[in-house]
């Protein structure tokens, strides 16, 4: 058995308000099993990139009967967060400001080095990509 966490995990969720905060959460909890503790620079931009693109999946891609899934992936030291929904017809854009809404793509722009989206046989994938911060060694002063 291999010491090295798993570098990818997914996993599905109700197409609700509450299905969306359980992905924050369990992203979460997976990102401290990857060694990236909770309230870590990596975790906190990590959870609020899940909060935005579930919170997205949920009101603007949301298929009665069809749930939304989650991805984590670390790809050659790159954090990803994939959101897959079932409504291949919108594709997200980040809203002009001033109307109250459409603000979680900026913040997923401010927070994540990198999205996107692609599409696949039902449906799309919103996608992006936190690079970890470099931190100084502990106990080493300049």
């Amino acid at each position: 058995m291999s010491s090295h966490p798993a570098n990818e995990w997914r996993q599905r969720f109700s197409s609700t308000r509450r299905g969306a905060r359980l992905a924050r959460h369990l992203a979460v909890l997976e990102l401290c099993r990857w060694d990236f503790p909770l309230g870590g620079d990596e975790s906190d931009r990590v959870a609020q990139v899940v909060a935005e693109l579930a919170a997205n999946a949920v009101t603007h891609g949301s298929v009665p009967g069809r749930d939304f899934e989650l991805g984590l992936r670390r790809l050659d030291g790159v954090l990803r967060v994939e959101v897959s929904d079932a409504d291949a017809g919108r594709r997200p854009e980040p809203r002009p400001d001033g109307d109250g809404h459409g603000y979680g793509l900026h913040i997923v722009e401010a927070l994540a080095d990198a999205w996107g989206v692609t599409g696949r046989v039902v449906g799309k994938t919103v996608w992006a990509e936190v690079v970890p911060r470099r931190r100084p060694a502990t106990g080493v002063r300049p």
